[in-house]
């Protein structure tokens, strides 16, 4: 957990930059994560130095060629700041940019990350501002990888504004329950095909490194896996795809493989069947064109919205027997278009639909209002629902205003995931109950509906009132009191 002493570092970081002219949160995020890429090389440069040191043998696989000492981190920061601000602009961000192009990605520790650096561009507005950020981000001690990661989610969290097309972060609790859901092992390739900041796959990476570091750090080739095979993320955004490769890269998975693709108008071949789990909230921009929306997903259901082409990517992607975790608008459930009704008749017929989770409208606020639900399946391509187990989220532990304040006492969070995991037992809960489960059958005949609404019983308590002649005398003797007590007052005051 970030403390509040480094929350304030953090602060006083972004006050620096807003205040020097970088009024953009994402171009301060963007600006901040060059900085920290270079001093992580720099790190790694100099663990090659020690290795080199201790056994005798010459440095494996540099990052720094001996002439390039001054775009060292631990170099620059020592110098005046006009002479810093001519290094970083002038040596820094060419060397970075050249990281992608010349081969030597891999050396530095992150050859996802610096292919997205050759559009990179140099904000920092004066030599003073960056000199006293460098000074800053030098001063805090991020040895341990947990501190580096969630530095840079505490600096993502202040981004209080929607990207375009749809982009908002998920909240991180929403995350986890979802990746604890599933339970990501060792043998999962993992994807998520709008990942912006990478937030699904960092958590199933710790996820991962939770209950399964045994296996994931047990040799080479495991960690190879782990780092290099395991995790997936596709973004069309390039900003979000060097923001999300070195949040990746702070929290301990060095190369994963995140890279530019549309994902609705670009569904290589070979990515058909490559994922065994899908993990993702993909933007709800409305619609598209038939014309830019790849054929095969048309062929699935034909449609311009994005809700729906994108789990029809979703079904594309996975393999056989692999899983889904994906948050959804509240009218995929109950759409009435036949897109709507194909791709609901999919899900519970063809494919084997485990769970829908209802959310309350407020969980995406302050930046969105839409009501939203969870969706688990797993694809199989022969059936297999049989039941369907529904939650009624009314809580997630924060308010539901655009405050969001933390309120953990009436999270259902908790109860979703113990429910989940022994959900066997969830058949005798009654359908005025906050989850049960409903037959294949009854939602087959409701037109393959999903909402809970359309499932959950409503109590009603029976109200009682005095007949009404009852009611019209009480009134009249209000009314004679009122008119009394008008009278007394019309004689004290004469």
């Amino acid at each position: 957990m970030i403390t509040g002493e480094l929350k304030s570092k953090v602060d006083h970081i972004w006050n620096t930059m807003w205040s020097g002219g970088i009024s953009n949160p994402l171009s301060v995020i963007e600006q901040l994560t060059y900085l920290l890429f270079i001093k992580r090389l720099d790190e790694l440069h100099t663990l090659k130095e020690n290795k080199a040191a201790r056994t005798g043998k010459p440095i494996e696989e540099p990052i720094f060629a001996p002439d390039q000492g001054a775009v060292r981190w631990s170099r620059f920061k020592e110098t005046a700041p006009e002479k810093m601000f001519a290094t970083v602009r002038d040596e820094v961000f060419p060397f970075m940019k050249a990281l992608g192009q010349n081969g030597e990605a891999d050396a530095a520790g992150g050859s996802t990350y610096a292919q997205h650096m050759r559009d990179a561009l140099f904000m920092m507005p004066t030599p003073r501002v960056l000199a006293n950020v460098v000074d800053q981000l030098d001063g805090i001690d991020m040895a341990d990888s947990d501190t580096k990661g969630d530095l840079y989610e505490y600096m993502l969290d202040k981004i209080a504004t929607a990207g375009q097309n749809g982009q908002f972060r998920t909240p991180r609790h929403i995350i986890k329950l979802m990746v604890d859901m599933v339970a990501p092992t060792p043998k999962d390739v993992i994807c998520d095909p709008a990942c912006g900041t990478a937030g699904f796959l960092i958590a199933a990476a710790e996820y991962l490194v939770e209950h399964h570091s045994e296996t994931i750090y047990k040799d080479a080739a495991a960690r190879r896996r782990f780092n290099e095979g395991t995790f997936h993320g596709y973004d069309f955004d390039s900003t979000m795809l060097r923001i999300g490769s070195m949040n990746m890269l702070l929290h301990g998975a060095e190369n994963p493989d995140i890279r530019y693709r549309d994902s609705l108008a670009q569904v290589a071949d070979d990515d058909s069947e490559k994922y065994s789990l899908i993990l993702a909230n993909p933007p709800f921009a409305g619609s598209l064109d038939y014309e830019s929306t790849a054929k095969d997903l048309q062929q699935i259901a034909k449609t311009k919205k994005t809700e729906l082409l994108f789990l029809a990517l979703f079904l594309r992607l996975l393999q056989p027997g692999g899983r889904g975790a994906v948050i959804v608008p509240d009218g995929v459930l109950f759409g009435s278009t036949k897109a709507h009704r194909t791709l609901r008749t999919i899900l519970v017929e063809k494919q084997k639909l485990d769970a829908v989770i209802s959310m309350p409208a407020g969980v995406f606020r302050p930046y969105s209002g839409v009501s939203t639900a969870i969706l688990l399946f797993t694809k199989t391509n022969s059936g297999g629902t049989n039941h369907v187990w529904f939650y009624d989220m009314q809580a997630d532990g924060y308010s539901l205003d655009d405050k969001r304040t933390p309120q953990p006492e009436t999270s259902d969070i908790g109860d979703i995931l113990a429910r989940w995991q022994n959900r066997e037992a969830e058949g005798k809960r009654a359908r005025k109950d906050q989850s049960f489960l409903v037959p294949k059958a009854e939602i087959a005949s409701n037109d393959y509906e999903l909402s809970i609404n359309r499932y959950k019983e409503v109590e009603y308590d029976a109200a009682e009132y005095d007949p009404p002649m009852v009611i019209v005398e009480r009134l009249a003797a209000l009314e004679a009191e009122i008119t009394e007590g008008r009278l007394e007052l019309e004689r004290i005051l004469r």
